[in-house]
């Protein structure tokens, strides 16, 4: 049986194209379990915290979550409709590309490409900034770390724990899909139960005697003085509100990586979209009850806001939990972000070879290189990680490489989906087993909307240099274009094309041993 699906998962990708080069390992669990990873509501549900609850209190975190949730799930499903039908590692750039044309595919692809490197990279910075120094050393240990006094150390202690953080991270994926699948499932399991614990441990160990649930629906202004400066002064509570939604922004992303990881995931037309949308509705739901937790645990919310980007800190520390559990589940945050930063570099490797193998890369025999032995794309994963560095050396790095992942990913996710509403009934007629049906047009427009308020979240001060680098993108990659790269790039391959793939397809999987 297993035989017969791996057949027919080979057949399909034949049908698109491509030759299988990478090793299909991963199981329906897997690849749910590898965007659940990236999306991490223990990762930028708690170090973005203060984006939300220090613009409009708790309101602003709940509801926001609530709103910007809702929003994401919608995404996924539009996302996984289209992967149904087109199961392809390279996943948003072939979409857009059959749907709207090599033009729009290859605009994806540097869009979904650059925010994956900015996942990647903003989600090791926080390792080390908030959850390993931050929370594990500074608050838990008090300040020492294996007899050093960590409030000595400088920048450069950073710098030193993110390479090591990478090159590791870049080892498990270059050795296999294997070890990576395995640890991504593990964090899938860990990650919903440290997020139990946690909760539970909240309400326990909470200072507060009773619990005022109209905190959650209460929205008071915390911008500028008032939440420690965190989100820029401003009279007009929607336009707050709307700020803080770059919290949810940020930590509900990086679900494309089952689209990304379609021809390493059996059954993928299958797997894949459930992996989508299945990742983002327990990532929001659970999410849900956690910042509830934060808000109603807090002894006051005003002493809270007026941490600035310590109000989770100050909720954490009034705790009266035990230092065991304390320290367990500070560990445990350390453990389930590293593997958040995997799984983003397995993603982002993948996009880098499919997008090669395409002739979209400078250079791209040398990003689309698969190792015949490990069958992994081991020099785009290596190239991942030295971009995903340089990124993490600029000054302000620690909020604005977290909203530009964000920014860029939501606006390559939009792309396909637009197109295919477009596309749907005309070129598109044939789709795979996951399927909207009627609600398909009015989900894609839903979702569509839904894009551009979140990306829009991420380009208003403090940062407006994602506005200006968004706008900058916009401006010379169809410059680029016209320069020469339309008559050099072929993109995905359609009609005649793949026909004459067949054979060349057949010789490269001769490499290969299943």
């Amino acid at each position: 049986m297993a035989d017969n699906m791996q057949e027919k998962d080979k057949q399909v990708l034949h049908k698109l194209g491509y030759a299988q080069e990478l090793s299909r390992r991963m199981s329906g669990f897997s690849n749910f379990a590898i965007s659940f990873s990236i999306i991490c509501i223990l990762a930028g549900g708690i170090s973005n915290f203060g984006l939300a609850f220090n613009a409009t209190g708790g309101g602003g975190a709940f509801v926001g979550w609530f709103v910007g949730g809702l929003f994401a799930l919608l995404v996924s499903l539009s996302m996984g409709q289209i992967a149904s039908a087109y199961p392809t590692a390279g996943g948003l750039y072939h979409w857009g590309s059959i749907l709207g044309g090599k033009f729009w595919g290859w605009m994806t692809a540097w869009f979904n490409m650059l925010g994956l490197v900015f996942v990647v990279s903003s989600v090791d910075v926080y390792l080390y900034v908030v959850f390993f120094k931050g929370l594990l050393i500074d608050t838990v240990l008090g300040g020492q770390f294996l007899g050093m006094d960590a409030t000595l150390w400088t920048i450069n202690a950073q710098h030193i724990f993110v390479i090591i953080a990478l090159v590791t991270q870049a080892l498990l994926n270059h050795y296999g899909i294997k070890l990576t699948t395995m640890l991504t499932d593990f964090a899938g399991y860990f990650i919903l139960a440290l997020t139990v614990v946690f909760i539970v441990a909240l309400f326990a160990y909470s200072p507060v005697e009773s619990l005022e649930f109209s905190r959650l629906f209460a929205f008071k202004n915390y911008t500028g003085a008032a939440g420690g400066d965190v989100v820029p002064a401003t009279s007009s509570m929607l336009l707050a509100f709307f700020f803080g939604l770059i919290y949810v922004m940020y930590t509900i992303t990086g679900f494309d990586a089952s689209g990304h990881t379609s021809e390493e995931t059996h059954d993928a037309q299958v797997n894949v979209p459930k992996g989508m949308w299945t990742s983002v509705f327990y990532s929001w739901t659970f999410g849900l009850v956690m910042v509830a937790a934060f808000v109603l645990t807090m002894p006051n919310l005003d002493e809270a806001a007026a941490t600035g980007w310590g109000s989770f800190t100050y909720m954490w520390s009034a705790s009266g939990m035990p230092y065991a559990l304390a320290l367990t589940l500070a560990v445990g945050f350390v453990i389930v972000n590293y593997i958040c930063a995997l799984a983003g570099l397995t993603s982002t490797s993948r996009m880098m070879y499919a997008f090669a193998r395409d002739g979209g890369m400078p250079a791209s025999k040398f990003f689309g290189h698969i190792n015949p032995v490990t069958r992994t794309p081991t020099y785009a994963i290596w190239v991942a990680i030295v971009l995903a560095f340089i990124s993490t050396l600029y000054a302000d790095v620690f909020a604005l490489l977290a909203t530009a992942c964000a920014v860029f990913l939501y606006i390559s996710y939009t792309i396909p989906v637009i197109a295919g509403f477009f596309a749907e009934g005309k070129t598109w007629t044939e789709k795979g087993p996951f399927t909207l049906g009627a609600w398909s047009k009015p989900v894609a427009i839903v979702s569509a909307i839904g894009v551009a308020i979140l990306s829009t979240t991420g380009m208003v001060p403090p940062f407006q240099r994602i506005f200006y680098l968004t706008v900058a993108m916009v401006v010379i990659l169809p410059i680029i274009w016209v320069a020469g790269v339309n008559k050099s790039f072929e993109g995905v391959p359609q009609g005649k094309k793949i026909q004459e793939r067949q054979k060349m397809i057949a010789e490269i999987e001769k490499k290969y041993k299943d």
